[in-house]
Formats: C-alpha cells, sequence, structure tokens
C-alpha cells in the first residue's frame, strides 16, 4: 500500500512538472488570452494590422492580423505568435536576455543595411543612432522592433530591401550604435533630398547631413 502511495506521488509530481513545462513552452494562439496577447493586440493595432478590440483574447481577428504581419515580415504565415514572431513584434520571447539582444542586434543591422547600402560607415552608424533615438523617444514604440515595424516608418520594410543580405559593415554599425556612437547628432528622422517627397520631412530642423542623408529633429 506504501509503495503504491509512493508510486501515486512520483506521477503526480512527475505530471506537474510537465504540466510547468508545457506552460513555459506555451505560445499565444486561437484559444489564448492574457497580457501577452494584449500587448500583442496593442502593436498590431498601432500598426494597421488589427482592428478588433484589446481584450486579451486571441480570437479569429487576431490571429489573420498575426498572418498579415508575419506575411509582410517573411516569416512563416501559421498565425500562431512563437518566438520569431514575438521577437519580430518586440515582444520577450521566453528566452534570455543575451538572446533578445541579439535579436535586436540582428534587426538594427539588418535596417541599416537595407537604409544606408552605399552609405559611408559614418552614414550606417548614423541610420541606427536615428533608430535607437526613437527608442528613447516619448513619440515613439520604445523598443528596436516596435520603431522598424511602426508602419510607414522605414522605405525598406514596404520596398523589400529588408529582405536582402546584409552587408557586413551593417553589422560593425549596428554595435557601433548601440554602443553609445550617434554621428546623427541626436536626430529622430532622416531623409534623401533627392528622391524625399514629403514637404512636413523636408521642414524639419535639420541636425547634419552624411553622405546622402540629411538628419534632422
Amino acid at each position: 500500500m506504501k509503495k503504491c502511495k509512493a508510486f501515486l506521488i512520483l506521477l503526480l509530481t512527475v505530471s506537474m512538472l510537465f504540466s510547468c513545462v508545457c506552460d513555459a513552452a506555451a505560445l499565444s494562439k486561437m484559444g489564448s488570452r492574457g497580457n501577452e496577447v494584449r500587448q500583442i493586440q496593442t502593436r498590431l493595432k498601432d500598426w494597421g494590422y488589427y482592428n478588433g478590440n484589446v481584450d486579451g483574447i486571441y480570437g479569429t481577428q487576431t490571429k489573420n492580423a498575426v498572418i498579415k504581419f508575419q506575411k509582410k515580415h517573411g516569416l512563416t504565415a501559421d498565425g500562431i505568435a512563437g518566438k520569431n514572431t514575438l521577437a519580430a513584434i518586440g515582444l520577450p520571447t521566453g528566452t534570455s536576455n543575451s538572446s533578445n539582444s541579439n535579436s535586436d542586434y540582428n534587426l538594427l543591422a539588418r535596417v541599416i543595411s537595407a537604409e544606408a547600402r552605399g552609405e559611408t560607415y559614418r552614414g550606417q552608424v548614423a541610420v541606427g543612432a536615428v533608430i535607437l533615438n526613437r527608442v528613447s523617444h516619448a513619440s515613439f514604440p520604445d523598443t528596436i522592433a516596435g520603431v522598424v515595424y511602426q508602419k510607414g516608418a522605414f522605405t525598406c520594410m514596404t520596398d523589400g530591401q529588408i529582405n536582402q543580405p546584409v552587408a557586413d559593415s551593417a553589422y560593425k554599425a549596428a554595435q557601433d550604435a548601440l554602443n553609445g556612437w550617434d554621428p546623427s547628432g541626436g536626430a529622430i528622422y532622416y531623409y534623401n533630398p533627392k528622391t524625399a517627397q514629403s514637404s512636413w520631412i523636408r521642414s524639419r530642423p535639420v541636425i547634419t547631413t552624411i553622405g546622402r542623408h540629411v538628419f534632422c529633429r
């Protein structure tokens, strides 16, 4: 009888441990509820992918919004907010901080390469600095992914350049920007005066010009 009880206790313990592991590995998907779902809805709503209520319930509208986001950014379009999708949205993925930092670093390098390909190295670092300046600015999202994926923020996100191979120099430029080098002088915008058609961007106070880009407030 004692052996039977001991076995049952062991079985219950293993079951509880397995349940914890499964819960830790759970993904936000159809039927999920909670704060993570609410954050996903909020960000996708800000970026124009989601039009429903921010209610923390992962329903059909949320799934379809996630699929739209995934398709737009070259992710597996399964409607499940897994680690790669959460990282792209700029939310914690359950991995270590170093992994999240690595994701930020790679995304920053990818945007620098796409936006400043052909610019001087200083110009590449400046583009990275603008992204980081936006993260720190009250008018923009507070994560690198949030800034990068903000609707209409960067041309490379709409013309496909973001999916091109990343230049080696862009990785170094991303690291220098993350380390605090800011050749832009605190700029939160930049544009190419030869191609920019917006009168609004041209009205911004200019800080400096580096290569083909004008950096401004």
